[in-house]
């Protein structure tokens, strides 16, 4: 598919998600068929102060491209001149945030919570559009509660004043991950609008994503927590798309050497005690449902070295654990 002028290979794109889609885990998803990976959602704010760490999450490898810079903020102005910055930058879009629904993010009037400010996302859209020489598009959710369901009135906003796409997670602020995504809202969002449409929720496997496309006609399917220790998760649905056959889940000894890959590559761009803290959940995620997954879990959570958890992880392999 296609928006403005970028090209994607396909459809099934990497949702941006904070503390997980950092360079490592993108260009492992990106090697597993993903389409389009996102970065963790930037500080707009951050940026503008010459934030060190907020500047270096817009970072992106050559092995990762094509990918997108998802920032997040409320002030026009300052979203805007960090889009202009991001001219600069590999990324080959830049997505806004307004779909995080993390307290520390909307109480300050950012991520979902612009949701409730219409007015405000029209401002921003315009701006950010306006600024950059990229492509904008924008992530949104169904609304910010359950009286407040405005997702089409959002997405026909950002599309006036600008938007090239438009991401829809089909649940409420106040769900935040809870309950079952509401895949009707993004159909009604895809009627309502003439810019591609992203969906978002609930997709876990081959058959969900497959089930998505059909029931909304969305033009691309995006997976979040589907993908946690599962990066595999693009080529077994993209696999599906093409045969209609759905690909036999990785072994715990495939899982075991792309845990062993990932956390290496987190500890050369991260250092060793920053990359092991990270990778604990990673693990967690990866051996989930394997013999045993608990007291492994327990243990890595008690190692702090590279070579500790290689040593634990190869006697797991060989069946000693």
């Amino acid at each position: 598919m296609n928006f403005a002028d970028i090209k994607i290979e396909n459809k099934v794109f990497l949702a941006p998600m904070a503390g997980v889609t950092d360079m490592p885990f993108r260009i492992l998803c990106r090697e597993q068929g993903c389409g389009l990976v996102y970065t963790e959602m930037v500080s707009a704010k951050g940026m503008h102060y010459n934030d060190i760490k907020s500047k270096a999450l817009t970072r992106i490898a050559d092995e990762e491209k094509p990918a997108a810079v998802q920032i997040f903020g409320s002030d026009p102005e300052i979203l805007a001149g960090i889009a202009k910055q991001l001219d600069e930058s590999d990324a080959c879009l830049i997505d806004i945030n307004m779909g995080c629904p993390a307290p520390k993010i909307t109480k300050n009037g950012e991520g979902s919570a612009l949701m409730k400010r219409p007015d405000l996302i029209g401002q921003i859209v315009k701006a950010v559009s306006l600024a950059s020489s990229k492509p904008v598009t924008v992530k949104i959710r169904k609304g910010w509660d359950d009286s407040s369901i405005n997702a089409v009135e959002v997405a026909k906003i950002a599309e006036e004043n600008g938007a090239k796409a438009i991401t829809v997670h089909g649940r409420t602020r106040e769900q935040y991950y809870s309950g079952k995504a509401d895949w009707e809202i993004i159909k009604k969002v895809k009627e309502a609008v003439s810019i591609p449409v992203i969906g978002n929720g609930d997709v876990f496997g081959p058959k969900e994503a497959e089930r998505l496309i059909q029931e909304t006609n969305c033009d691309a399917i995006m997976v979040g927590r589907g993908a946690q220790g599962n990066p595999w998760i693009f080529k077994k649905i993209l696999h599906y798309f093409e045969t209609g056959d759905i690909l036999q889940d990785p072994t715990p000894e495939e899982k075991i050497k792309m845990i062993i890959r990932h956390m290496e590559m987190l500890v050369e761009l991260k250092g060793m005690h920053i990359g092991i803290c990270e990778m604990r959940k990673h693990i967690s995620w990866y051996i989930k449902g394997l013999r045993n997954a608990t007291y492994v879990k327990e243990k890595v959570f008690r190692l702090t070295s590279k070579d500790e958890i290689i040593s634990l992880l190869e006697e797991y392999m060989e069946g000693e654990i």
